[in-house]
């Protein structure tokens, strides 16, 4: 059995269902990435996973158990959350905002150690916000806000971390720089990841395992190269695409057909459909 799944949930805020009968399982050791256009579910999905939502119906399980009987700093040890909105608080500095990630892990009988400033300094090198330690976090760009929520989240030393759109607001070398980062937890310290992301590529390079969602269902999931082609594109977000080999990694590449012929397309449909 896996550690984390979700059995025949029926996910919704207030009277408003969102999924309906989801079933998924979160292969261990994996870096899986859930896709899918806006609306679909993935976020919704992902907070069902992490505790942050409970089911009307079915079951996320954690270790075989239902994760809303758990104790939550049980949870706080063994699953890491990066939401996709996140708010400092007031007049807190970096340093100290990726301190809170070791809170779970304090108790009783277990003080803040040098073990703990160890891993919140690793966490803001391995991020690159080591020098932004004495900041006010609220003083930050989003990019370098991102990056330190991110290293919130790496303190945590959890062995399952989920990520709600890790890349948001940050450019193009960052978003590798955080995918190659999230390859090296999944790949050197095996940890279970799970990532929400727009960029289908970007899911098609890095993730083991890939879910694609569409109006709240399961339209596939498996390793990125059995799985995404050109109709699954088409069938998940409604774009002709020709899907070509990688030539850096040989994952799959999604190119989307130019304008002039998707309008073409797309007016030979409506003919089809108007006869």
């Amino acid at each position: 059995m896996n550690r984390l799944s979700a059995d025949n949930v029926t996910l919704a805020y207030d009277q408003r269902i969102i999924a309906e009968q989801l079933s998924v399982e979160i292969p261990d050791h994996s870096f899986t990435v859930i896709v899918g256009p806006n609306a679909c579910g993935k976020s919704t999905l992902l907070r069902a996973l992490s505790r942050m939502l409970k089911p009307s119906e079915g079951r996320v399980l954690l270790d075989g158990q239902v994760i809303q009987s758990l104790p939550a700093k049980q949870v706080a040890r063994t699953l890491g959350l990066l939401p996709q909105s996140s708010v400092a608080p007031d007049g807190i500095t970096v340093g100290d905002l990726v301190s809170r990630g070791r809170y779970p892990h304090q108790g009783l009988l277990r003080q803040w150690s040098a073990e703990d400033e160890r891993v919140v300094r690793e966490a803001m090198e391995q991020t690159g916000v080591a020098e932004l330690a004495g900041r006010y976090v609220d003083e930050l760009s989003g990019g370098q806000r991102q990056r330190v929520w991110i290293a919130m989240a790496l303190a945590q030393q959890t062995p399952l971390l989920l990520l709600d759109e890790p890349t948001t607001y940050l450019d193009i070398q960052h978003q590798i720089d955080v995918l190659d980062l999230c390859a090296e937890l999944h790949e050197e310290q095996g940890r279970t990841l799970v990532a929400v992301l727009h960029d289908l590529n970007h899911a098609a390079r890095y993730a083991t395992h890939l879910i694609a969602l569409r109006d709240g269902k399961v339209i596939a999931q498996g390793p990125p190269g059995d799985i995404v082609t050109a109709e699954l594109v088409e069938e998940v977000f409604h774009l002709r695409c020709q899907v070509i080999e990688d030539p850096e990694t040989g994952t799959p590449l999604v190119v989307p057909a130019a304008r002039s012929a998707r309008t073409r397309a797309a007016r030979r449909s409506a003919v089809t459909e108007a006869s």
